[in-house]
């Protein structure tokens, strides 16, 4: 319980610097987000009529404690670009990126998990090591423009840009989210695939799976006992750090295939300085890996007594 409870705090305190810095960071890069809005041409009046409006006249530590306090009570505050509240602006945006999120994840985990342990056994297999060193090469970006290039304008499998929700037609909407969340997977799936199989290879040469096999057991109940139930604890911090990247790439991925997620209105708050959806959205992010990491670490912590013993 000490160390769920030490945990959490490093949780919420990880939390708190992450909304303190980018809260920082677009009041101090140059640039007013008024004039953005109202033009060049916009008079000191103006200008300062808006600052009252967006409520960015205020010392930055009242408009810090003003913007956290509304987050509490649901209240994002109003995007600056749109002229609408921000929890109106993700309403329906969140769960197409957590439902591509996810996809991609359990696709990365069944894939990664699976071929590694294929590699593991046949160790004497270059184009594996070929193949996954490729995946891990080639960005997102540059996998979309193949995905769309040969699935989209080649064979014709799905309309590039065309997107179609869930709601719309849930067969048309998985046909066309299963190419962005194969090209978010595939390089998460090459890192796991070498970290499984290194997991694996390095816990086969232990001593316990020669004792193991002295003792008669075949060695596919050797991998799937003893070898795996030591490995996986090596391979599941790494699911944290996939977890940010899968987020992390989805927002390129959303703009190049046309998705209507967070990763698009993400790119777009950014360039025209719409701190309060801005601010909203990268502690959003930040709030997905690092509660994935906490349970990440709990985790670990059920499966390897030895870490129970360490805290």
């Amino acid at each position: 319980m000490t160390y769920i409870i030490k945990k959490l705090l490093i949780l919420l305190v990880t939390l708190f610097l992450i909304s303190i810095v980018t809260f920082a960071a677009f009041h101090i890069i140059p640039g007013d987000p008024a004039l953005l809005v109202l033009g060049t041409e916009a008079t000191d009046e103006q200008i300062q009529r808006l600052h009252e409006q967006l409520g960015i006249d205020k010392p930055l530590q009242e408009q810090y404690t003003s913007w956290i306090s509304g987050l509490f009570h649901g209240d994002m505050g109003i995007s600056i670009k749109y002229q609408k509240s921000v929890a109106e602006l993700l309403k329906g945006r969140l769960s197409i990126t957590l439902a591509m999120g996810l996809m991609s994840i359990i696709l990365i985990l069944i894939c990664g998990i699976t071929i590694g342990i294929y590699s593991a056994k046949k160790d004497d297999r270059p184009i594996l090591n070929f193949i996954t060193m490729l995946g891990i090469s080639v960005p997102n970006f540059y996998l979309s423009i193949i995905m769309i290039w040969l699935f989209g304008l080649v064979l014709h499998i799905f309309t590039p840009g065309k997107y179609i929700s869930f709601k719309e037609n849930p067969i048309q909407f998985f046909r066309y989210m299963i190419f962005p969340v194969c090209t978010i997977s595939i390089p998460e799936i090459s890192i796991l695939v070498k970290y499984v199989r290194t997991a694996v290879l390095n816990e086969s040469r232990n001593g316990y799976v020669r004792t193991a096999r002295s003792k008669g057991n075949t060695e596919s109940a050797i991998l799937y006992k003893h070898i795996l139930k030591n490995a996986i604890v090596a391979v599941i911090p790494l699911i944290g750090m996939i977890a940010g990247s899968v987020f992390s790439g989805s927002i390129i991925v959303e703009q190049i295939f046309g998705i209507s997620g967070i990763g698009r209105l993400l790119i777009s708050s950014v360039t025209s300085r719409d701190f309060p959806l801005t601010q909203t959205l990268v502690l959003y992010i930040a709030a997905i890996v690092v509660t994935i990491n906490f349970f990440v670490d709990i985790i670990v912590q059920i499966i390897d007594p030895r870490i129970r013993i360490k805290s």
